[in-house]
Parts: structure tokens; sequence; C-alpha cells
């Protein structure tokens, strides 16, 4: 899977996909929602209101991947700075999991508006306006249209990676919120995986097609290339 993100004229990022690769990329942000969560929602007569000015909680997530997520502020190397990192998390962590989970849902929704337009043969690109414990299967805990609010475009064609591809076209905004998923993607497959910051990727490029572990260090190599590309689409 070697697709890269290119910069589009007048800003934002496309990219050549093919099927397997948008079912992959879908799978893994799903997967990403369910770690992240549903979210809190105001209780029937409740003042919508309120939800944004409830306090999150005030200890790290238990789940090795969550803490990669949702890390804390500041080391916990005395009883002030933990009290300090827990009073930043009960104000903040609430926020920041909406972000992550609006980032996610961004994602998903610009695959199937790309997986859409494949299947139904439209050759055309419109302008858009604006994982659990397991043995690295999976993420979770137990394992174009014109008017497009997202900031996607979509078509296909013979510009796709493999047959029955297509191109995804994104907005500068739509940008940014693929950059944040592949982010936390990265970081919850390397939770999982025990892979450090420091590890070297010319390792994970060799390990045995038996190791079980293969598909996902695959993935993860695959998800930062993406990351370093849409990167650089960014900075130019």
């Amino acid at each position: 899977m070697a697709g890269r993100f290119e910069a589009r004229p007048g800003g934002g990022a496309a990219v050549a996909l093919d099927e397997v690769e948008i079912s992959i990329l879908r799978s893994l942000a799903v997967q990403l929602l369910e770690l992240i969560g549903p979210g809190d929602e105001p209780a029937e007569g409740e003042d919508p209101l309120a939800a944004l000015f409830a306090e999150g909680p005030s200890e790290p997530p238990a789940d090795p991947a969550l803490r990669r997520l949702f890390p804390d502020a500041y080391a916990d190397d005395t009883d002030e700075l933990r009290q300090a990192a827990a009073d930043f998390r009960r104000f903040t962590e609430n926020d920041l999991r909406t972000r992550k989970r609006q980032d996610a849902l961004a994602v998903v929704r610009s695959l199937d508006e790309l997986s859409s337009s494949i299947a139904s043969g439209d050759g055309g690109k419109g302008l858009g306006g604006g994982l659990g414990e397991g043995s690295g299967e999976g993420l979770g805990a137990g394992e174009g249209k014109s008017g497009d609010a997202d900031g996607t475009k979509s078509g296909n064609g013979d510009d796709g990676d493999g047959e029955g591809g297509g191109i995804l076209e994104l907005a500068p905004e739509a940008s940014r919120a693929w950059l944040g998923t592949l982010n936390d993607l990265r970081l919850t497959i390397a939770s999982r995986l025990d892979i450090t910051e420091d590890e070297q990727s010319e390792r994970l490029y060799r390990l045995p097609d038996s190791d079980p572990t293969k598909p996902m260090v695959m993935a993860y190599l695959w998800l930062g290339g993406l990351q370093e590309t849409l990167v650089e689409t960014l900075m130019a």
C-alpha cells in the first residue's frame, strides 16, 4: 500500500486509494471511534449547555492505548505535579475526546463518500465546502459530491492505485482532521504492539511473514507514510 498524499492547487491534499486501502482505513477509524467512546450525551430534559461545563475524569485511562491518546500534561514526579495533571485532565479531556471523535468521523464519512462514488461509476469529482487489548488484530478492547460539508472531494477511474480505486481530495480543514486521526491510529497501534518512539522501522520491515503481528506492523508503517506525506502537503 504505497499511497501518498500530494498537494492540491489552492491548498489541501489528494491521495489515490484502492478499495482494499479504503476498507482498511475505514475499519481502523471505526475501531478508533469505538476505543475513544461515544461521549456523554445530555440526559433527557437536561440543559445541553450544561455538558459544555461538565468536568471530565481526573485519573488517566487504564487502557495503555488511551493513555497515549490522552497523556498526563505533567510528569507525576511530585504530588504537586500529579495534582496539576489531574486538574488539567479534568477540564480538558472531554473536549479532546470530542475533537478526536469528530476527526475520526470525518475520515469515515470521506471514505464512505469515496466508496459511494466508486460504486456509482461516477468519474467526476465534486468540490467540498470546507483499539482494546488484543493480539494486534485490532484496536478495540476485545481484540465526490458538490457541496460536501466535510471538505472532501472524491472520484474514481484510472487514477486509483488498484482496481476499483479512486482519488480522495481533501480541503485544508479536512486534511487536518485526517492528520489527527492518522496520528491517533499510529499511537494506538504502537501501544498495542509495544512499539516505542525510538523503535527502528528497519527491524519492523524485517519481520517474518509468520509473525502474527506483521499485518498490524505493516499497517502502522503504511499509516506513517500517509501521515508523513500529508504533513508535507500541509507545509508546502
